[in-house]
């Protein structure tokens, strides 16, 4: 006897799970597929020597109450569930160039952003002011940040620049190496990155700063928590590898690796785009839309490193460090010369559970063009297990693990005394456990020259079929967020999500 749903969400990130629950609360019946060992897509989180370490998760925003990612989370009743840890108040982010002792902080508060940057650029303080002003008002003029209104993109703000917004503000070049200094958040590269990318990007940190004490995957466990208890279907290692069409167009049937057949009245993907047009084929689709898919260009991938430290060896921090070889790395701080990498890193820190003043581990990471890793492209691993790709790989790996403690050693003088245990992710890593073209952190590149390029709508040409996740408009945790409650606006239609939001508003937030 054949299982038909009304909703089947292929992929587990975060955009296919809050999709999957918003429908779930309505009553929908709801099936999930994942194809890996873990769920989450970025969320997911691997342990080593009895410890959690973060794949994409570092921090979240806009998690205080009244704002709009705890709004979303209480919605999705997963808020008080959340182990949560506020990071520093007037440091949750540390800026720091080359030799320059100093570290330039960013602030919770927008109040307070402006007097901690105020100390080191007195002159400045005005400019702060109207740069906090604008990232406020570009970030109203995006649909849902405010969780209600506001249901159409200003298209005059797609195309303002985020180089030429900074320069704008300040002449300061200090100043605005430090503004841009948390650009690993969006991958930018400045000079062309659209200034709202990076509005949308920070402004939930000002907002409101927190650390995921137990791993990002906390957040995707309690989802899919919560669908169970609404009736959904969640299962793992189920790659879908075909979508079956009817003679209307219709998506009707998808099929798995494993050969097993799901029915539904109603599809999401949640997988990366590409292969999602891959799946529906290039028949069903406009060749311009094909080929303007395939065009677009992936946000570079990273490496990283994780440092499991010896006990009581070193102090914890709240807060991230951001560190650039120099101040004009800023605007293109994807690029980077082979030689010379890492130019740039971020630098996090997890406190001990038995005595949190001290650190049980570090993650650092840095910029990584998937072609140095290109040699090894046709392996793959499911499990956590890259020895197979042979000694070279190994080698590959070590030695850029070893560059990257030398230049954390700049920094933290005695840190190899410090290191217990090493252990390392590359893009090749991000390929095969979160499924992201080329590896690639957040999507696909924005420009401000001809920011609609690279924006889809949620509603496919297949009537049937819808798209969530972060190649769609923006990435993040908010913004895959958001970005599920407006493919289920599409689905429910977008009344039903206002009158939800606003209801559970007045009754929970008053």
């Amino acid at each position: 006897m054949k299982k038909e749903y009304d909703i089947l969400v292929i992929g587990s990130g975060l955009g296919g799970l809050v999709s999957a629950l918003i429908l779930a609360k309505e009553g929908c019946k709801v099936c999930v597929l994942e194809k890996n060992n873990q769920y989450g897509g970025n969320l997911q989180t691997f342990s080593r020597d009895k410890l959690i370490f973060d794949t994409g998760v570092h921090y979240l925003g806009g998690l205080s109450k009244g704002q709009n990612l705890h709004h979303f989370f209480s919605y999705l009743e997963i808020i008080n569930d959340l182990d949560l840890k506020r990071m520093d108040v007037n440091q949750y982010d540390k800026i720091s160039f080359g030799d320059d002792v100093v570290e330039y902080p960013h602030a919770q508060g927008y109040d307070n952003f402006v007097d901690q940057l105020s100390v080191y650029f007195p002159d400045e303080r005005e400019n702060l002011q109207n740069y906090c002003k604008e990232i406020q008002r570009i970030c109203n003029y995006f649909p849902r940040y405010n969780v209600i209104g506001q249901d159409q993109y200003n298209e005059e703000i797609l195309h303002l620049n985020t180089k030429r917004f900074i320069e704008s503000i300040t002449s300061d070049e200090t100043l605005q190496a430090v503004l841009l200094g948390s650009n690993f958040l969006y991958g930018g590269d400045s000079e062309n990155t659209p200034f709202y990318v990076h509005a949308l990007t920070v402004n939930s940190y000002i907002q409101s700063a927190y650390k995921c004490l137990k791993g990002g995957s906390q957040i995707s466990r309690l989802l899919i928590k919560k669908l169970r208890e609404y009736g959904a279907d969640v299962y793992k290692h189920s790659e879908v590898n075909e979508f079956v069409f009817n003679d209307n167009n219709s998506l009707t049937t998808v099929r798995t690796k494993e050969g097993k057949e799901y029915f539904a009245r109603q599809f999401i993907s949640n997988i990366e785009i590409r292969s999602t047009v891959k799946l529906i084929g290039e028949n069903r689709l406009k060749k311009s839309f094909y080929n303007r898919i395939l065009s677009w260009e992936p946000v570079t991938s990273c490496f990283s490193v994780y440092l499991v430290l010896k006990e009581h060896s070193f102090h914890h921090f709240n807060h991230n460090s951001y560190h650039f070889s120099s101040k004009n790395l800023v605007w293109k701080a994807c690029e980077y010369s082979e030689e010379n990498w890492p130019e740039t890193y971020m630098l996090s820190c997890t406190p001990s559970n038995r005595q949190p003043e001290f650190a049980e581990s570090l993650t650092a990471i840095s910029y990584m063009n998937f072609d140095e890793v290109r040699a090894w492209q046709n392996t793959f691993n499911t499990i956590a297990d890259e020895h197979e790709r042979g000694e070279a790989y190994e080698k590959f790996k070590l030695e850029k693990a070893e560059k990257m403690i030398d230049a954390l050693a700049q920094k933290i003088p005695d840190l190899r005394n410090y290191i217990k245990k090493i252990y390392t992710s590359s893009p090749l890593s991000y390929r095969d456990y979160i499924g992201s073209f080329d590896g690639n952190m957040y999507g696909y590149a924005k420009t401000s020259e001809n920011p609609l390029k690279t924006m889809v709508s949620p509603k496919t040409k297949i009537d049937n079929l819808f798209l969530t996740g972060q190649s769609i408009n923006m990435h993040g945790i908010l913004g895959c967020t958001i970005g599920a409650f407006n493919t289920c606006a599409e689905i429910l239609g977008k009344n039903l999500i206002d009158e939800r939001l606003s209801k559970f508003q007045e009754t929970h937030e008053s």
